[in-house]
């Protein structure tokens, strides 16, 4: 019995969010339609395709290869349609961007505010997160990151100046605390944390100073995952962050923020927009990397 078009897109669509009410938002339809299209194909094929519990929902062995087989299909149909769409030359449909809050913040929302008005039938959706999102799993257009995190086989184009890593606390901290001399002496201090996606991982200080390099796990009373929060929350005099150095340099300027162990910032590569080698771009995608890529050569 073949099966409609609609239904392997709704199964699909539970699969990757691994969550029908995600799922059913994202379609437009009803969490309860979702599970009876779900269900229906699972007992037209005659084979279960998905576990549900009340907390989780997660792929059975047929529904992996379900899923394997019809995914690069799908994308390869929806590839072939905004290829079709940009011979009008006006970009349509939704340009899907993972970045950081620090890099959507610093470059991408700035300069993608005129090309939102010259476009108006372009959305953009930005998805602020610090882990490394597999963009073709995931479904995202392109994604922003620093260029030593970006994989070999994406296209990568550079859209900000390297960046530099600082360590800050407010005054009224630091004259509550011993003197931080040695990278050793963060550990009597009480630091602020980064957590990424995965629940058990926050992100370790890397210092360096000339050859020298070290990744610190530092420990404190709290923990975002957000670097805005963590610069307010020294401000508040509530610990040391570690945060991109332009971001704090006006409050140190003001006597806000203090720097701490000053010679042992390291500086990585500056953040790139990338996306697959090997998928044809939308006329969308298009201009959104060309907006990235001239703010930066103009120094805006």
């Amino acid at each position: 019995m073949k099966e409609d078009f609609n239904d392997l897109v709704g199964f699909m669509t539970v699969a990757r969010e691994r969550n029908f009410t995600r799922a059913a938002a994202q379609l437009g339809v009803s969490q309860s339609a979702l599970s009876r299209t779900v269900a229906g194909v699972e007992r037209r094929m005659g084979l279960q395709l998905l576990r549900r519990t009340t907390r989780s929902v997660s792929l059975t062995d047929a529904g992996e290869r379900l899923l394997s087989a019809i995914a690069p299909r799908f994308e390869e149909i929806e590839a072939e349609v905004d290829s079709l769409r940009a011979m009008t030359n006006q970009p349509n449909g939704t340009v899907r961007i993972t970045t950081t809050d620090y890099a959507a913040n610093s470059y991408v929302w700035p300069r993608l505010q005129p090309l939102l008005r010259q476009y108006p039938e372009l959305k953009i959706e930005l998805v602020n997160e610090y882990g490394l999102s597999d963009i073709v799993a995931d479904r995202y257009d392109i994604g922003v990151r620093l260029g030593d995190q970006v994989a070999k086989d994406m296209v990568a184009v550079r859209i900000g100046p390297d960046m530099t890593m600082s360590i800050v606390g407010s005054p009224a901290y630091l004259q509550s605390r011993p003197q931080a001399r040695t990278p050793q002496d963060l550990m009597l201090h009480s630091c602020i944390n980064l957590r990424l996606p995965t629940r058990e991982s926050l992100l370790p200080w890397e210092l360096r100073k000339g050859r020298r390099e070290l990744q610190v796990r530092v420990e404190g009373q709290l923990t975002f995952n957000n670097v805005y929060q963590m610069v307010d929350a020294a401000l508040g005099g509530f610990g040391l962050a570690y945060v991109p150095k332009d971001l704090v340099e006006g409050q140190v300027r003001d006597g806000r923020l203090c720097w701490v162990l000053e010679d042992w910032y390291p500086t990585f590569v500056g953040h790139h927009v990338y996306y697959p080698s090997r998928r044809k771009s939308s006329r969308a995608v298009e201009l959104v990397v060309e907006a990235l890529k001239t703010g930066y050569q103009r120094g805006a």
